[in-house]
């Protein structure tokens, strides 16, 4: 989504993350003080500082979500393939799926981050026009592309080294792990295992 909308942006637009263009504005974000990290996964509360509550507060927000049991194994995936030092990268290389999704570390690191919280302001007031789910995409950004008066293609880039469907990584105990720890997430969107 960030490729997509990263070509209709304007000169003056900002944008964070480490998508081509974004990578060469970075210089227009040194020195500005903000609430949290300015990176790819950035919420409204990490960019206070960067963008006044006001504007927040009018603006068309939205984020995209996935199926819980799908991002997992697909973060899972993605770790196993780093090189940079952190706890979780270090989590996934020393055990199999199930080791890494019990771990103490992985089970609080998911509790702490349901989706609203991506779109819960410094105040922790959730501020979002439109939750798109990456499974039913075309219709779910139908609003998003109406607000922007265009339609964009959505390229799917980033994928992780996995063979199996998500299904084939989890037993029942597993699963239910999940649908205890991203409860909220899976009764908010619809989700299944």
């Amino acid at each position: 989504m960030a490729l997509a909308l990263e070509s209709r942006a304007m000169k003056d637009d900002i944008l964070i993350g480490d998508t081509p263009k974004a990578k060469r504005r970075r210089r227009r974000l040194q020195g500005v003080k903000t609430r949290g990290r300015l990176w790819k996964h950035a919420t409204l509360a990490d960019i206070d500082g960067l963008v006044p509550p006001a504007l927040i507060e009018q603006a068309f927000v939205f984020t995209l979500v996935r199926n819980p049991w799908d991002r997992i194994v697909s973060y899972y995936h993605w770790l196993r393939c780093q090189s940079f030092q952190h706890p979780a990268v270090a989590l996934a290389k020393r055990y199999g799926f199930s080791g890494f999704l019990n771990a103490p570390e992985t089970r609080a690191s998911l509790a702490a981050a349901p989706y609203e919280r991506y779109v819960q302001d410094a105040r922790g007031r959730e501020h979002c026009s439109l939750f798109i789910r990456l499974e039913n995409l075309g219709q779910d950004a139908a609003p998003l592309w109406d607000h922007l008066g265009f339609d964009l293609p959505v390229p799917h880039v980033n994928r992780s080294d996995r063979h199996a469907h998500y299904r084939d990584h989890y037993n029942d105990a597993d699963a239910a792990v999940v649908a205890d720890i991203c409860g909220r997430d899976i009764a908010r969107f619809g989700y299944e295992f």
